[in-house]
């Protein structure tokens, strides 16, 4: 057994049920106790992690409401046995996408990602994929996220200078670049080749 996946899995555990606790309970000292739940949820991650408690709160123990998933849209764009990529601050790639806006729809933001990201407009075809994050990207998260791959068809514009991308570009399956794989892993990249080749292809979901 590997201690350190089974401390962050008791911890995700443990944070989930204090968030649950703390929007229902109407108890001032349940609601103390499930606080403290969540600070306990947040010093086993501290234990492991490079990152400072403060900022694994920021991320991980500071949301309200029922626990659920966040949302990461991701935009598979092929041309020519090519698909389109975007090159992260980090000097890695990953396909162009991000986290859901809360006054977005998927369709809107997967096409607004690729604005942003890529200078192009697009135009958003089908559902390829969704995914639980942390059954194929490393490393595992503290919370979960369902990844929805979409394919879209570019339809105009050209790469600007952003935030949030150094550049696009363009990539065989077996000429890809270093991946920024906690966004995009070669199998997800294969399997968005895979539903632009199938014109009849089915959803796949975990």
């Amino acid at each position: 057994m590997d201690i350190n996946n089974q401390l962050t899995n008791w911890a995700v555990e443990l944070q989930a049920l204090a968030q649950a606790g703390l929007t229902y309970t109407k108890d001032p000292f349940d609601a103390e106790r499930f606080e403290r739940i969540r600070s306990l949820a947040v010093e086993m991650l501290a234990v492991q992690s490079p990152l400072p408690e403060l900022e694994i709160r920021k991320l991980f123990a500071d949301e309200t409401g029922y626990p659920t998933p966040k949302l990461d849209t991701r935009a598979a764009i092929i041309e020519e046995d090519k698909i389109l990529l975007v090159q992260e601050n980090n000097g890695k790639w990953s396909l162009p996408g991000g986290w859901v806006d809360i006054d977005q729809s998927l369709r809107d933001n997967t096409l607004k990602e690729v604005k942003e990201e890529t200078g192009f407009d697009a135009e958003a075809l089908r559902v390829i994929a969704l995914q639980d994050r942390n059954r194929h990207n490393p490393p595992r998260y503290a919370y979960g996220v369902c990844k929805v791959f979409i394919l879209c068809k570019k339809l105009s514009g050209h790469f600007e200078q952003n935030i949030e991308t150094l550049q696009s570009d363009w990539f065989a399956l077996e000429e890809l670049p270093e991946l920024a794989e906690e966004k995009t892993t070669k199998e997800q990249i294969a399997l968005c080749f895979k539903a632009n080749a199938d014109p009849a292809w089915q959803v796949k979901f975990d």
